[in-house]
């Protein structure tokens, strides 16, 4: 009985924590002066947090990175390849393409 009120607490704590910070980062993302307060350098172009990101929009998603392939191993023989013609199996279904016939 006694760990369940523990773990619950502990979750609780957990939630109302959670539930702050996204607060405290709406309310600073709204007042820029608040924001300056926190961040010495909240209004260089650099400057990348949470409240940023809320303000800017992407809270729930950050920008990608971007990865540059890796080249791939190359094969130096490659066949060559000779066309076939393949026959239609729908070609007894051609008198499905008009439409039917308009009204007189």
């Amino acid at each position: 009985m006694q760990r369940q009120s523990a773990l619950g607490r502990i979750y609780g704590g957990i939630a109302v924590w959670l539930c702050a910070s996204l607060l405290s980062t709406l309310a600073l993302s709204a007042n820029p002066k608040w924001h300056e307060l926190i961040h010495a350098d909240a209004k260089s172009p650099r400057h990348e947090c949470a409240v940023t990101l809320a303000s800017s929009g992407n809270y729930q998603q950050p920008a990608p990175l971007v990865a540059v392939p890796v080249p791939v191993l190359q094969f130096c023989f490659v066949p060559a390849l000779h066309p076939v013609w393949v026959a239609s199996p729908f070609s007894s279904a051609r008198i499905l393409e008009h439409a039917p016939p308009a009204p007189a």
